[in-house]
């Protein structure tokens, strides 16, 4: 089948998470002979900013990891949506799109018909920030890819759309996976972006005062750090290295021992059950995890086996010590968080998922032939 992806950036994950399950889902469809074309705006915040910090290595890195992958950087204003859907069987619509494009798709595939139509939301702004969202026409979709059910249910009451599907993101095993151990460079690392204030008493309460307290060796990787944020670093002795291609963090867990997972505020009381990439990313590697709060509704995983939960900042304190000072805990907690993420969560599943929803449509219903109608 032929795929046409409509992301952000595929190139760039700069403060852009979602990146890194979209190039595996990208990757895992070519690995299956599918045909696959990715379509990224020439002027997406992400890939800019990246460019303007690091200039041009970071895109060649990306093309050595995935040789797989192309993208093409287009211009709204010219974009021929006739030329790049032509012999499409699933288009992919990321939420990270302007709302202008994603109506104009819709449109078109009224229009002419021929292919699935789904709309990939991967973000919290469905209940943070409701009218940014209602700007989305999917009224010419055949529904949306939500993240997690809670999401999914949202998107059902809204009565904006046809149907919705939980489609969880998952782990790019062909990316990350255990490397051979490497001591000696620290105890406890921490990957993330510092979050627009929405997790920022979290990160004083299970991060950076526990570290400061067991005095770890710590690192902390991400973007969007201002400077109070780098001063406060600093004065608990955290090792700030500023922005990590995601396709350099399998490496950079194995230098050290433990990580956790501190989701934003949104995801622990609206939206209970969305974990994000970081889990199942840090299990894929099978580095031991601890997490502050959150409700795994879904029950994707294993609480208290395949990761430790800290419900307060000295409970983490006390998991970080075990962690670091019993070492048939660590293995246990690697052996579980690896079995699970191979059981359940790679995108081979996710591609089966979606695989399996388009079969469904085309058994049930024929894909919609065009209509006479125009786009003006």
């Amino acid at each position: 089948m032929k795929f046409v992806l409509f992301y952000h950036s595929v190139l760039s994950d700069w403060n852009h998470g979602n990146a890194h399950f979209l190039r595996g889902i990208a990757t895992e469809l070519l690995a299956r002979g599918h045909q696959v074309r990715i379509f990224e705006p020439g002027n997406s915040w992400s890939a800019e900013n990246l460019m303007a910090e690091h200039g041009w290595e970071p895109f060649r890195r990306f093309h050595e990891v995935y040789p797989m992958l192309e993208a093409s950087r287009y211009d709204p204003a010219t974009l021929d949506l006739d030329l790049v859907l032509d012999g499409a069987d699933v288009v992919l619509v990321h939420e990270w799109n302007e709302p202008r494009l994603v109506s104009q798709i819709g449109r078109h595939r009224r229009v002419n018909g021929g292919y699935r139509l789904f709309f990939h939301d991967t973000h919290h702004r469905m209940v943070t920030n409701p009218q940014a969202m209602s700007k989305y026409d999917l009224a010419n979709y055949d529904g949306v890819l939500a993240y997690g059910r809670v999401l999914q249910e949202l998107y059902e009451q809204s009565g904006r759309v046809a149907r919705a599907w939980t489609w969880h993101e998952a782990a790019d095993t062909r990316v990350f996976h255990p490397w051979p151990e490497k001591r000696g460079e620290g105890d406890l690392i921490w990957v993330g972006n510092w979050g627009d204030g929405e997790r920022t008493a979290e990160l004083m309460e299970f991060l950076l005062e526990p570290s400061q307290r067991l005095r770890l060796k710590t690192r902390i990787c991400g973007v969007r750090y201002p400077e109070a944020a780098r001063k406060m670093l600093d004065e608990c002795g955290i090792d700030y290295s500023g922005w990590l291609p995601n396709f350099e963090v399998p490496p950079a867990f194995a230098r050290f021992r433990v990580t956790v997972h501190v989701p934003r505020r949104p995801y622990v009381q609206a939206l209970p059950g969305i974990p994000t990439i970081r889990p199942f990313e840090a299990l894929a590697c099978g580095i031991p995890l601890i997490c502050s709060p959150w409700e795994d509704v879904e029950g994707l995983f294993s609480p208290g086996e395949d990761y430790l939960v800290a419900q307060n900042g000295r409970e983490m304190e006390r998991h970080l010590q075990a962690v670091l000072q019993d070492p048939d805990l660590r293995r246990e907690l690697i052996r579980n968080g690896l079995r699970t993420i191979q059981a359940r969560h790679t995108c081979a599943h996710r591609v089966n998922e979606l695989l399996a929803i388009e079969a469904a449509l085309r058994a049930a219903k024929p894909i919609p032939a065009a209509e006479e109608v125009s786009l003006l």
